[in-house]
């Protein structure tokens, strides 16, 4: 457990320089979304600090380093080019900073975000510094490997979809094809995936099964906070938008109602 509290103090000042970082960006260029764009590189950051100072297992901290590595750098590349494209910062951010100071704002957003990430990244710290599983416990790293790597792809074909749709003019009003069509989210769904994989590959070695607080934190987050809550919010009065819903499954990808 000291190795382990080694890599978690370690990933905690790393995270800390990462948001310091990225706030001073943030007051600098006066647009809050960067905490949208430094997401994703957080975790990678965290996951290329445990394969480079870890001694756990090799096979596991390779993989997952690399798997949480391609993930986190595809997502702040995705969030970036979104950003760029809009004239002003994420209208989220403009009602939350209402009324509130700049470090209000700056303790709110990155200083928050950087404990979620932490603890979000529990799962990577252990398998930093455990041994590889043995016996019939490979097979849940390997089904916890092959579910992320599956979540990374689900998530950047729905985003790739996403970016068709938005560039097609004229467009419907509603996009209900590719995994669109089976999921009103399956970008945040595959996100998920991502996350109770990593899960999982910790949980094969004692005392990963305690990291549960990751995957719980971040569905959480992706199902309730700013994710499928939110974008259902903002899509609930646009034309199409209540018959795509009484047809679609709101997360976990699913036949359409009406090809059952």
């Amino acid at each position: 457990m000291g190795d382990f509290a080694w890599m978690a103090l370690a990933s905690a000042v790393l995270l800390a320089f990462v948001q310091a970082a990225a706030a001073l960006w943030s007051v600098r260029v006066s647009r809050w979304a960067v905490a949208d764009v430094v997401w994703g590189p957080g975790f990678a950051a965290v996951a290329v600090l445990g394969l480079l100072t870890g001694h756990g297992g090799i096979g596991r901290r390779v993989a997952v380093a690399a798997l949480v590595t391609v993930w986190g750098a595809r997502l702040g590349s995705h969030v970036w080019a979104r950003s760029r494209s809009h004239g002003g910062d994420d209208p989220r951010y403009e009602r939350m900073a209402r009324g509130r100071s700049t470090t209000a704002m700056v303790l709110r957003v990155f200083g928050l975000q950087g404990v979620i990430q932490w603890v979000v990244s529990l799962p990577i710290q252990l398998i930093a510094v455990s041994a590889d599983p043995g016996g019939g416990l490979w097979a849940l790293s390997a089904a916890g490997i092959l579910l992320a790597a599956a979540g990374l792809v689900i998530e950047a074909v729905a985003d790739r979809q996403l970016q068709r749709y938005k560039a097609r003019d004229p467009r419907p009003a509603v996009l209900d094809t590719g995994l669109w069509a089976w999921s009103r989210h399956p970008n945040y769904f595959g996100d998920a995936c991502v996350w109770v994989g990593v899960f999982l590959v910790a949980a094969a070695t004692w005392p990963g099964a305690l990291t549960v607080v990751s995957p719980v934190v971040m569905v959480g987050l992706l199902v309730w906070g700013s994710g499928v809550r939110l974008a259902e919010q903002a899509m609930a009065d646009r034309p199409g938008y209540a018959q795509y819903r009484e047809k679609t499954s709101v997360f976990v990808p699913w036949p359409p109602r009406g090809d059952r």
